[in-house]
């Protein structure tokens, strides 16, 4: 599964994998393919270091990367304070009577929120790249269009690839022109936020948007069969992240946020902005029913959403209120009813891309080699 992408970065299969876990980053690199790790959870600079400090140590040497939330446009002189101070009191008090409702405890006296999305904001993916830099990464993603210029050049001064994800072709074209190195087209049918354009329309149309940057198709990839599928379409790899989810390496602390992933069929997400105002894809759960019900207050946009969520979301995972409890996944999710490791996943996936390309290769009159 070798694409002129994967030769560049010097890896055995042409799978590039989002996680916030480290240890499935790591395993994913170790098994061949390419882990991304995911900052947004870090607010502190040291938690950062610590585990990049813990992938060196176990990723053999190979090549890994980082993904980061960064928008283009940067605002200079705003604090968390200041943005906490414009959720309306409104917003707070829905949160508190939909929390009462499902009878959620309260976090202990002096406890933190373990959930913050302080990530989203600019100054902290900054610092989280002040960090990753003294690390040998060799891909920066970022989730939120195209980074700023400045690190965009900061990158490429490092000798890192810079990676932006898409969900149309203009966005594509877009991440071209400011000097992206790889597409990720990412579609309507993957987790967290997405377009509204399906892989299979999507993934072609980038790809002749932004000729000759390597593309990755995303959105609904789960099997090796499908992953032949994008590379037909054109793509130089496959970007997976709900994958990993229900692998024996994620830290999801929550054996009921894993049952009711294992249980969940490709019909059972939903893309709502109750998580942090954009719209991304996500488990059904009563928590998204009541953002998305006409009775209730609209979501605040990006960052405020996180923000005001983020105590509520530390207590519905602390607690496993399960009619709550859901978590950023794709239509995917179908396929995910067992529990694997990531060597494992990866073997099923590197079987299943054999067994299409002999198929194919059977029904174009031609003998596998």
């Amino acid at each position: 599964m070798k694409t002129e992408l994967s030769r560049t970065l010097g890896i055995e299969h042409a799978i590039f994998g989002f996680t916030p876990f480290p240890a499935v980053a790591a395993a994913l690199t170790r098994a061949g393919g390419f882990g991304v790790l995911g900052a947004v959870r870090y607010t502190a600079p040291g938690d950062l270091a610590r585990d990049l400090d813990w992938m060196q140590d176990h990723t053999d040497g190979l090549p890994y990367g980082l993904d980061v939330v960064m928008p283009a446009k940067k605002v200079e002189g705003v604090t968390e304070a200041d943005v906490e101070a414009m959720i309306p009191e409104g917003h707070r008090a829905f949160v508190r009577a939909t929390l009462a409702r499902h009878g959620v405890p309260e976090l202990a006296e002096g406890e933190a929120s373990g959930w913050r999305i302080t990530g989203w904001m600019e100054q902290v993916a900054r610092g989280q790249l002040d960090v990753a830099f003294d690390y040998p990464v060799k891909l920066l993603a970022n989730a939120l269009g195209s980074p700023p210029a400045d690190v965009v050049a900061r990158a490429h001064d490092h000798g890192v690839l810079v990676a932006a994800l898409a969900g149309s072709a203009r966005h594509a074209r877009r991440h071209a022109d400011a000097g992206i190195d790889v597409v990720v087209a990412q579609g309507y049918e993957a987790g967290g936020h997405t377009g509204e354009i399906a892989s299979m329309v999507l993934t072609p149309e980038v790809v002749e948007a932004v000729s000759p940057l390597p593309v990755l198709a995303a959105g609904g990839i789960g099997s090796g069969e499908q992953i032949a599928a994008g590379l037909a379409l054109g793509a130089q790899g496959v970007w997976l992240g709900s994958l990993w989810l229900t692998t024996t390496e994620a830290e999801l602390h929550s054996r009921a946020l894993t049952e009711k992933l294992l249980a969940a069929g490709s019909g059972d997400t939903v893309r709502s902005r109750a998580l942090t105002g954009k719209p991304a894809r996500q488990l059904r759960t009563e928590w998204t029913d009541a953002w998305d019900d006409p009775a209730g207050p609209d979501p605040l946009p990006m960052p405020l959403q996180g923000l005001l969520v983020a105590e509520a979301v530390s207590r519905i995972q602390k607690y496993e209120v399960t009619p709550l409890l859901g978590t950023p996944v794709g239509q995917i999710v179908g396929r995910m009813n067992s529990e694997r490791s990531v060597q494992q996943v990866v073997d099923d996936l590197t079987r299943g891309f054999e067994r299409a390309v002999t198929r194919i290769n059977r029904i174009a009159g031609r003998s596998a080699r």
